[in-house]
């Protein structure tokens, strides 16, 4: 069994943490010797200090490798900051953008890796292998891509609320989700650089070799809808014989986690379940989403829609979500796989 999954963020990673947990744990010997690829969104990526910093790829290696840090959901366990508080002391700026010690690590190998030529792709091959997480992980493009942010003007009576922030500027992404949590109206997200790069080796074919294809409660905007942005993956997507089937990152009007509601703001798209499957409305098979929020209207494929508990409180109920995201695709290929 060949599984593909598209993702990016702490939601994306803790979800695939569970989706091997059900693969592992289940009774069924296709699902245990499933192979699983994930295509990472690589659009977060960012140069801070002359490094390379890839955000997505790094939460889901760690946390698959068993390195994150729990309470926050990304960066290394048992992290300090002690090469961050000495640029600090220097002046370097940003000092919003904390690198941690160990994290440090990665990021030199990732960079000099690509300062000697080689791909994105390589350079996460090399990673793996140290973290072993258990999927191939696949950059969604070796080429660069980065979001960045068209901020409103804030009125200067707001502005000491957003850490003086007048706006009426363009950031990049991390700049306007990290240093300002988002809270600045953003008039534009733009994935500059997706419109002329190309998929990652592998990427397409991965996508069409899939059994099933799964998306992740990941930000629609900034993540899965950095991979689509993508020339090809939108379109490898709706080609494929797999099912595709994803999972809302939105209950009851909320976003489950982050600040996804000011990205779908942005783009003009209202904070809800449905909303979300419409952005993905040519290619989406399966849909699951919580109990109580409205199923999306008819579209231009027919989609089965369930409901199910899709907040990942603890590992089991995270295995559990995963393993219903599984059930649907073999129920919409015919199959029955017993969990």
């Amino acid at each position: 069994m060949r599984i593909t999954a598209l993702a990016g963020g702490v939601g994306g990673a803790r979800f695939l943490r569970g989706l091997l947990a059900a693969l592992r744990s289940s009774a069924d010997p296709a699902r245990r010797d499933a192979q699983v690829t994930v295509v990472v969104n690589t659009a977060d990526d960012v140069t801070l200090h002359g490094l390379r910093i890839s955000p997505d790829l790094d939460s889901v290696m760690y946390t698959l490798g068993g390195g994150i840090d729990e309470e926050r959901g990304w960066g290394r366990d048992h992290e300090t900051s002690g090469v961050a508080d000495e640029l600090a002391r220097y002046g370097r700026t940003p000092t919003w953008f904390t690198l941690g010690d160990k994290d440090i690590a990665t990021h030199l190998v990732r960079t000099q890796a690509l300062a000697q030529g080689r791909t994105l792709s390589q350079a996460t091959d090399e990673l793996c292998r140290r973290w072993r997480p258990g999927a191939r992980l696949l950059p969604m493009t070796d080429d660069v891509v980065e979001t960045h942010v068209d901020l409103a003007p804030v009125p200067e009576a707001e502005r000491s609320a957003h850490d003086g922030e007048a706006g009426g500027r363009r950031v990049h992404f991390q700049e306007w989700w990290v240093r300002l949590h988002a809270a600045v109206p953003a008039l534009r997200i733009e994935p500059v650089g997706a419109a002329t790069a190309r998929p990652a080796p592998g990427v397409l074919q991965a996508l069409a070799d899939a059994d099933a294809v799964v998306l992740p409660p990941s930000n629609p905007v900034v993540s899965i809808g950095s991979i689509l942005a993508v020339p090809g993956i939108r379109e490898a997507l709706a080609a494929t014989a797999a099912p595709v089937v994803g999972v809302s990152p939105v209950v009851g009007g909320a976003p489950v986690r982050g600040m996804a509601d000011a990205c779908l703001s942005a783009i003009g798209v209202p904070t809800t379940a449905a909303a979300v499957a419409g952005l993905y409305a040519d290619f989406l098979d399966g849909w699951l989403i919580a109990e109580g929020d409205e199923a999306p209207a008819p579209g231009p494929r027919p989609l089965a829609v369930r409901r199910r508990p899709l907040l990942m409180s603890d590992p089991a109920a995270t295995a559990a979500l995963a393993g219903a995201a599984l059930d649907l695709a073999g129920e919409l290929t015919g199959e029955v796989h017993a969990a």
